[in-house]
């Protein structure tokens, strides 16, 4: 059974005497747990001293009875009873040294007391299951974060429970623990149907979740140490974006594919930047007229912030016949988990052997912006992008682009 937390006081009190005009100095400590007692107690400790000259406040009653009243004793700023006479002041001065050695005794109790109390709560905490901790934190942080971030925390899930069990105490994740998971998701398998390991970057990015649910842990006093602040993270290997050309980009305009939506969806984010979740949501009252040049006014399913940007007439063009407001542009645009296959037919027979991905438009986007001159803060702002360092990854694409150029043109060696 738990102790109780408690916080005592210790408080100099008065008792007016029967027989003669004269009051009794005792301590009362409230509350206080005794050893047996369910019910915390009182306890009053007399000092065998006694006072006469007390000032009482009458603005202020202790106890009313039919043939009596009696009031409170005035005290100064530091609590100590007032008295009129030198002698009556020295023995409350006494009385207030005594009820601070009491005080701080009980003070030093108390404090005993609630590191036993947190101890004992850690060790129940310690018992519990980090994975069901895990899975609360899913619903409580990411409610309404995109699927795509909800995937993240599910996938990092799952390889948590293949690496330990359905059942991982909290006691048992300390350093070695965690570094050893690391080590885990470098060569995990890919699991389902699929062969193959982890992408290093895959394993950056689930042991970065398994640091922030560490580091929710510690906040809600699971750990007495900040863990996640000692792991160093997985590096990340940086990886080639994938684009098209613009000429790629005509072959594909004037190459059929069997779902025309899809067509249209692809090109759309070619000339926006809009990620696919964007465009399977977008409806036509987020696309608005301003001074004859279309805009878009929508929040970004990944992560919810608010855009508003211009689009271009072809861009506007793609979007077809207008509807009501409430319609989807795209309506009909397949789940992500069936374009890949369709998309792949239509790439390929535009004759394109790179491979891309409905994504691989986004990135197309970003860095024919950057090629074509635009700066690099507007393109972050037009990808949505919380942090110019994301879209600096593009510019390494042109610059790589730039070298490519400079070497294009070659003279014969000169001779002297």
């Amino acid at each position: 059974m738990k102790q109780k937390l408690i916080r005592t006081k210790v408080t100099v009190r008065l008792r007016k005497s029967e027989y003669r005009k004269e009051w009794y100095i005792y301590l009362e400590s409230y509350p206080v747990i005794v050893p047996g007692k369910e019910e915390v107690q009182r306890i009053r400790e007399y000092l065998n001293r006694t006072v006469t000259t007390v000032e009482f406040d009458k603005k202020r009653v202790a106890k009313r009875t039919e043939n009596s009243i009696s009031f409170k004793p005035k005290r100064d700023d530091n609590g100590v009873i007032i008295c009129k006479s030198d002698l009556d002041k020295e023995t409350m001065f006494y009385a207030d040294s005594v009820r601070k050695i009491r005080q701080r005794e009980y003070d030093k109790k108390n404090i005993y007391n609630e590191v036993d109390l947190l101890q004992e709560t850690m060790n129940e905490k310690r018992q519990e299951n980090f994975v069901d901790y895990f899975k609360s934190l899913i619903k409580r942080r990411h409610k309404n974060s995109s699927d795509s971030i909800k995937v993240n925390w599910e996938r990092t899930l799952e390889f948590l429970k293949s690496y330990g069990d359905d059942f991982i105490p909290f006691g048992k994740i300390d350093m070695k623990f965690c570094e050893n998971y690391k080590t885990f998701l470098l060569s995990a398998p890919l699991g389902g149907n699929k062969k193959g390991t982890l992408s290093q970057n895959s394993a950056a990015t689930y042991f970065s979740i398994f640091k922030a649910a560490l580091k929710q842990a510690f906040i809600d006093d699971y750990f007495l140490t900040d863990i996640s602040a000692k792991l160093k993270g997985i590096s990340e290997i940086e990886s080639r974006r994938e684009y098209l050309t613009i000429d790629e980009l005509n072959t594909l305009v004037e190459t059929p594919c069997d779902y025309e939506v899809l067509k249209r969806a692809a090109l759309f984010s070619a000339l926006t930047g809009l990620r696919l979740s964007d465009i399977q949501k977008l409806k036509w009252e987020e696309i608005s007229m301003e001074n004859d040049a279309p805009r878009i006014h929508f929040t970004q399913q990944k992560t919810k912030g608010v855009e508003y940007m211009p689009i271009s007439a072809q861009a506007l063009q793609l979007c077809g016949k207008r509807k009501s407001s409430t319609t989807l542009v795209f309506s009909g645009l397949p789940d992500s988990a069936w374009i890949s296959r369709p998309l792949k037919k239509w790439i390929t027979s535009a004759g394109i052997t790179k491979k891309i991905t409905f994504h691989n438009f986004r990135h197309t986007f970003a860095t024919l912006q950057l090629s074509s001159g635009t700066d690099i803060y507007t393109v972050s702002k037009m990808l949505g992008h919380t942090n110019v360092r994301t879209t600096q990854v593009y510019a390494k694409v042109v610059d790589e682009k730039k070298n490519q150029a400079a070497e294009a043109i070659q003279l014969k060696t000169l001779k002297n």
